[in-house]
């Protein structure tokens, strides 16, 4: 199992697309791929909310984050590196440790799901997604993994827990399966608190993947 994720979204001012993708694929990534504990990354843009974009970033490690090569990569930027991130928009930026994986296999689509759950309510929401929802979304032929992931440190969001949902197709959003996982008496017992109504939701499909 992979030890955690750094997820990343953002979006480039009017124009400067071209140059925010050559940025991401030949410098950004490929920077932080040559270093021992990132293992992999995926870019993905944004089908449904926003910003337009995400990277999201596996590491066998959390640790890397705090090695010298790192910290040197993130605290002196190339110039490029500065001149891109001081005007992309919708930054965010989370640092998080997986807690499960139902396995199978990474899809073309991505649905993101992110949640502020307080403290008291985590071993409820927990038992929910692990037991309830998961468990009835796996039964769609599409829907082909589910991550989840708690959010040890952040920026951009109040979120403390994410969940990764891999998709073979975007028609299996709208499956039985899918209406079916969303009902159910763990599910019902949460629904009405104001952090699970605040949920943070995007749909997106893969732009380019890197190991």
């Amino acid at each position: 199992m992979t030890a955690g994720i750094l997820f990343s979204q953002m979006e480039p001012p009017a124009g400067w697309e071209d140059d925010f993708h050559d940025w991401y694929d030949t410098e950004h990534i490929p920077a932080r791929m040559a270093l021992d504990g990132f293992t992999a990354a995926i870019r993905y843009r944004a089908l449904e909310g926003e910003p337009a974009f995400l990277a999201v970033y596996e590491m066998s490690d959390l640790g890397v984050l705090n090695t010298p090569q790192y910290r040197r990569l993130k605290d002196d930027p190339s110039e490029r590196t500065a001149r891109m991130l001081g005007n992309v928009h919708g930054f965010t930026r989370f640092t998080c440790e997986q807690t499960s994986d139902s396995g199978g296999e990474s899809g073309p689509f991505l649905s993101v799901v992110a949640f502020a759950v307080p403290e008291e309510d985590e071993a409820a929401f927990d038992d929910w997604y692990d037991t309830e929802h998961i468990p009835a979304l796996l039964k769609a032929d599409d829907w082909l993994r589910v991550r989840r992931y708690r959010v040890r440190a952040g920026e951009g969001g109040p979120w403390s827990h994410l969940a990764l949902h891999d998709l073979a197709s975007l028609e299996v959003m709208q499956s039985p399966e899918r209406a079916a996982a969303r009902q159910g008496p763990k599910r019902d017992a949460l629904a009405g608190r104001d952090w699970f109504l605040t949920s943070g939701r995007w749909l997106y499909e893969v732009l380019n993947r890197f190991s």
